[in-house]
């Protein structure tokens, strides 16, 4: 679907570039509400599946909070309150540090590597258009947006 119509603009934008901007940002808004859509029957959220990928990558190593944000998707995420909702459904467990028993280290559990498993991250290009891409154009939009991002 074109911006204009998503929108239900009738002037034109006032550039490309203004237009661009709006476009990511809708198209990130639609894709995280695909996502959150996606997790409801796991009852996790997005922000809490992105601090179990996190963990799961450096499993069976851990990490402080500290490192959980500046790792994280959305860096204004509250990490600490993540980890303690993930704590309570038993899919992270918070330890001492051993040499500095005032640092605390996270750690994803067996129930959170196995809750993640079940979780088919593919399945939500399955969901959009992604899947229309080639490999090529896959890979070009990827150099794109990392340039934007500089």
């Amino acid at each position: 679907m074109k911006l204009e119509d998503e929108l239900k603009q009738s002037k034109p934008f006032e550039s490309e570039f203004q237009k661009l901007m709006l476009n990511i940002n809708v198209t990130s808004s639609w894709l995280n509400v695909l996502l959150s859509e996606m997790l409801k029957p796991y009852g996790i959220t997005a922000a809490q599946f992105n601090v179990l990928r996190i963990l799961k990558g450096r499993y069976p190593k851990s990490y402080c909070n500290q490192e959980i944000t500046e790792r994280m998707i959305d860096k204004n995420s509250n990490a600490t309150r993540i980890v303690d909702k993930l704590i309570v459904k038993g899919l992270v467990k918070r330890c001492e540090k051993a040499s500095d028993r005032r640092a605390v280290e996270i750690t994803i559990t067996e129930k959170g590597l196995e809750l993640t498993a079940q979780i088919d991250v593919t399945s939500l290009t399955n969901h959009t258009n992604i899947k229309t891409f080639n490999i090529e154009n896959a890979r070009k939009m990827n150099e794109w947006l990392d340039e934007l991002r500089g």
